[in-house]
């Protein structure tokens, strides 16, 4: 028993991978959380069915998926000339006719030689040539000028839109990036079991955003609410890096008001000067956080035990970040001089997260406000009852292609003992992926049946090329003749396999949308039938077709 067990252990392998499919397939272990993070959720949308732990994307159970590009135009290599990105976005936004510093950005890459880096502008009414020429017009020198915006904009976009959508309580949605053939970007936005007018409307509101100042009063504090409205922000830029290191959010006040009434900025100027007045004018050096001598002298997280005034960030009503200030900065908005310049930057120190805490930032400023607009592309929405349809169609497509290869191959062999082990090895498979989809939270959708569908046929295919080279001699009941055989026929299915790897590689790899999924279970499902089926169909047949 034991060295029967020794010989043919391929098929005590394809056992226990049926069992830990099985086990993966239907035990509440592995059932998937309702907008959990996984493999499933970076790669498309789905929700669980009640059966199984298997998920589904949108081709099976309807929502909404729309892919459109950011509006906007990025000019790459910009030379800088010394100036920090604030006054060159500042320069060429006065270099375009109606449109402010709000649309365009610039973004440092090397702070060497004056600094390199890129400016783009999100202003769907400036044109390429318009925007190339202010660049020229503000005495900045570029290598090029693209379609699109930069990447942390465009990070910045998918951030503002998956909190959106998490936020409505849509689970199982999810925003990615996808690349097209010519190397464009665009947003891939899913939302299952949701209309596409809600989802348009979703994505296009704005929530409620003001500043706040705590006033500390030997522990009752007060709240000077609304210092800094919605409407007051001239401009909330990107996320940036300074040459120190550190990351920091530019932001700029409205400087313009009707005649004989203060300007926002002024209003926040008067607002901050007298919050100082009020706290007993804590000093020249800033106001400061309250420091946590237990973490590292690092700022105690509420706001609340602070000895000096803090800014206070409320999006929605809450209070998402609280901040100090400069005493630089402090110092110009008492003495009534800041306002004529009303620009500030929200900074994060230099730490690992200092870049994406300053991004989140960047977010919560802009309270729902996408950093670029989405342009023309494509929407669709399935319905649940036509998802539904596609499930069955689906399951229906499966079963036939099982009957038709199953029937080919009786056809083919005539003997029950080579048939019967070949479309039962090649449904193990087809299981066994299945058990990895459920493992992965990965959402079936009809790209990924396709693929499933093809590995059938390629499964099938390699075992047919192993049972011909066996029996292609005549009689094989010496086992020394059938490992020979066999030997031979599974160097051509290794090869065939490699080529079929090598092949769908790009297309797992690149941003493709529905072929990404295609491509990753068609090269599982190589692997599996490679490294498992094969080798245990082989030990079958062996013992089937030899006694010697």
């Amino acid at each position: 028993m034991i060295d029967a067990i020794k010989r043919n252990w391929r098929v005590g392998l394809l056992v226990v991978a049926v069992l830990g499919a099985t086990i993966v397939l239907f035990t509440p272990m592995f059932a998937p959380d309702p907008g959990a993070e996984g493999i499933g959720n970076g790669t498309d949308t789905g929700s669980a069915d009640g059966i199984t732990n298997l998920q589904f994307g949108l081709d099976l159970d309807g929502g909404t998926r729309i892919r459109a590009p950011l509006v906007g135009y990025t000019a790459t290599d910009v030379g800088f000339q010394g100036d920090d990105p604030a006054t060159v976005a500042s320069n060429v936004a006065g270099e375009l006719p109606n449109t402010t510093s709000t649309s365009v950005n610039a973004e440092l890459r090397d702070p060497a030689e004056g600094g390199t880096g890129a400016v783009e502008v999100t202003d769907a009414n400036v044109s390429e040539t318009e925007f190339t020429a202010a660049i020229e017009a503000a005495g900045y020198a570029y290598d090029g000028v693209r379609p699109g915006v930069t990447e942390e904009t465009l990070e910045a976009t998918i951030e503002v839109i998956e909190g959106k959508i998490n936020e409505a309580g849509l689970s199982g949605g999810s925003v990615r990036e996808i690349v097209d053939a010519n190397g464009r970007s665009f947003v891939l936005i899913e939302v299952p079991g949701e209309d596409r007018n809600d989802v348009e409307e979703l994505i296009a509101e704005r929530g409620t955003v003001r500043i706040d100042i705590f006033i500390p009063n030997d522990g009752n504090g007060t709240r000077n609410r609304a210092v800094v409205t919605q409407d007051d922000f001239e401009n909330v830029g990107t996320a940036s890096r300074s040459d120190g290191g550190g990351s920091y959010v530019p932001v700029s006040i409205v400087d313009t008001a009707p005649a004989g009434e203060p300007t926002p900025a002024q209003q926040l100027q008067q607002a901050i000067s007298q919050a100082n007045q009020q706290a007993g004018n804590p000093g020249t050096d800033g106001w400061k956080c309250a420091a946590n001598p237990a973490d590292r002298g690092k700022c105690i997280d509420d706001y609340t035990q602070s000895e000096e005034p803090r800014l206070l960030l409320v999006v929605n009503d809450r209070v998402v970040n609280d901040f100090g200030m400069d005493g630089g900065l402090l110092q110009s908005m008492v003495q009534g001089t800041w306002a004529n310049d009303p620009g500030f930057r929200l900074t994060t120190g230099a730490g690992e997260d200092s870049f994406q805490r300053a991004q989140q930032i960047s977010i919560n400023l802009r309270a729902g406000a996408l950093p670029a607009e989405l342009g023309d592309g494509s929407s669709s929405y399935i319905s649940p009852t036509q998802g539904e349809q596609f499930k069955t169609y689906s399951l229906i497509t499966g079963i036939l292609s099982v009957f038709a290869v199953a029937g080919m191959v009786f056809l083919r062999y005539r003997e029950p003992k080579v048939a019967l082990p070949m479309v039962v090895t090649a449904l193990t498979e087809v299981y066994t992926l299945l058990g990895f989809a459920a493992l992965l939270g990965y959402p079936l959708d009809l790209a990924v049946i396709a693929g499933f569908i093809a590995v059938v046929g390629t499964g099938v295919d390699d075992l047919v090329i192993i049972a011909d080279e066996v029996m292609s001699e005549g009689d094989v009941s010496s086992k020394t003749v059938f490992d020979s055989r066999f030997r031979r026929a599974f160097w051509v299915i290794g090869a065939a396999a490699a080529t079929t790897i090598i092949a769908m590689s790009p297309l797992m790899v690149l941003s493709l949308g529905d072929l990404s999924g295609f491509a990753i279970f068609t090269i599982l499902g190589v692997l599996i039938g490679v490294l498992v089926t094969r080798p245990a169909y082989g030990d079958i047949l062996r013992m089937l077709l030899t006694d010697r």
